[in-house]
């Protein structure tokens, strides 16, 4: 029987062959959601904090990371099931479709649990050739101590395999609240919250939610933050290339003045040679877009390219540097404007991950997930869109090359 994948990207691939240009010529189509209540338990874990997700196209299953700093149960990562086909646009969708099936502890270096408050887990990625996974954990910049932001691969059970050589300059040194003089490395909360395989597998991209201390300022409702894409060498697991990419100012102003606001660049995904589908996620105390449920969130979906970019590898500070060409962003999808059947406003909480899906009545989709930082106010939402071609042969190309070479029609690591 022939692969259903491999038949769409063929007959795909025959109508792009006179492609020339890449940009993001397509569109992305709401399927439906579904939402897991906060407080749900599986196998002994309190579910939440899903903060990166992951398809594995052989299981049909995800798997998905918690971003507990083993404070409610131990840090871990989930394996689980999505029927997109029971999927609805409702504001209240239910959980049907979405099946927990196994639930295993990341393990340090030393092969044991986390201890509390060691670790921060946020990105995950699955690599099919050496059936690992590889996990970005965002450190610490806080009163309670400095920790080192990092990436490093691991087994299915957990065990640890390996760590990505991160540079120095990303490492928190001076204050706690990274304002001092001489301050260096991550801000607190905003480092490294995505993760993604180049469409060959050679190499692993992750990226600052906000600018390092000595690159800028976080982002506000008046000033946006230039952040940090970095990759590394899958064979080596060393450093290479660096690319700046701005965050937009927050989307909308905190109720009241004043209070806390952010947004970030929450995850990642490579669908072309340094080209990404990019999430910001933008929050804001009591904001609300007109005609939209207030949760504070802002969510949007950005079509990245970092091919003509400055590479800034090496440099352990890129402010005030007019020379530096930051990747692009095309505005791809404001998830505020998508609506359910009866014409209410999709409730968005704090989406953090994104995947490619299955193939569905012979369209690829998304995935998208929520953390819903464990709070009873939030909630675990699941939101699958459809990608469509609008018929500019130009850029299905691309697309229809980076889809086919993720879903492990192409992908070769190097070791």
């Amino acid at each position: 029987m022939r692969h259903p994948t491999r038949t769409l990207c063929l007959t795909l691939g025959l109508l792009t062959l006179s492609s020339q240009a890449l940009s993001a010529d397509w569109s992305l189509n709401y399927i439906g959601q579904q939402i897991v209540a906060s407080g749900t338990t599986f196998q002994g874990t309190t579910v939440g904090g899903l903060s990166g997700i992951d398809f594995d196209a052989a299981t049909g299953s995800y798997h998905a990371i918690s971003d507990d700093r083993s404070g409610i149960n131990a840090a871990r990562f989930y394996n689980l099931s999505l029927n997109l086909n029971q999927f609805v646009r409702s504001a209240t969708p239910g959980s049907t479709g979405v099946a927990f099936n196994s639930v295993t502890t990341l393990q340090t270096p030393s092969g044991t649990a986390f201890a509390p408050n060691t670790v921060d887990p946020e990105g995950i990625r699955y690599n099919a050739t050496t059936q690992t996974l590889v996990w970005s954990n965002e450190g610490q910049r806080s009163a309670a101590g400095l920790q080192n932001p990092t990436v490093r691969e691991m087994r299915l059970d957990g065990t640890h395999v390996r760590e990505f050589g991160v540079p120095t300059a990303y490492r928190p040194t001076g204050s706690a609240a990274g304002t001092g003089a001489g301050d260096r490395g991550i801000n607190n909360n905003l480092a490294f919250e995505s993760l993604t395989y180049s469409v060959d597998g050679r190499t692993l991209y992750t990226a600052t939610e906000n600018a390092l201390v000595q690159d800028g300022p976080t982002a506000s409702v008046n000033n946006g933050s230039r952040s940090r894409i970095l990759s590394f060498d899958v064979g080596t697991g060393q450093a290479g290339a660096e690319y700046a990419y701005d965050v937009s100012p927050v989307a909308i102003a905190p109720n009241p003045a004043g209070a806390f606001a952010t947004n970030g660049l929450t995850d990642l995904l490579a669908i072309g040679d340094r080209q990404f589908i990019g999430i910001e996620r933008s929050f804001a105390t009591g904001a609300q877009t007109p005609g939209t449920p207030v949760t504070g969130n802002t969510i949007r979906l950005y079509f990245i390219d970092a091919r003509h970019a400055t590479d800034i590898a090496g440099r352990d500070s890129i402010a005030g540097d007019d020379s530096i060409v930051a990747a692009s962003k095309e505005l791809l999808l404001d998830l505020s404007e998508l609506r359910n059947d009866d014409g209410s406003a999709l409730a968005l909480d704090n989406i953090e991950g994104l995947t490619l899906g299955p193939v569905v009545d012979g369209k690829q989709t998304l995935v998208l997930v929520s953390d819903n930082n464990f709070s009873g106010t939030q909630f675990t939402q699941f939101v699958a869109l459809q990608i469509s071609p609008v018929p500019e042969p130009k850029t299905w190309a691309m697309l229809v090359g980076g889809l086919c070479a993720l879903l492990g029609l192409g992908r070769k690591p190097g070791r």
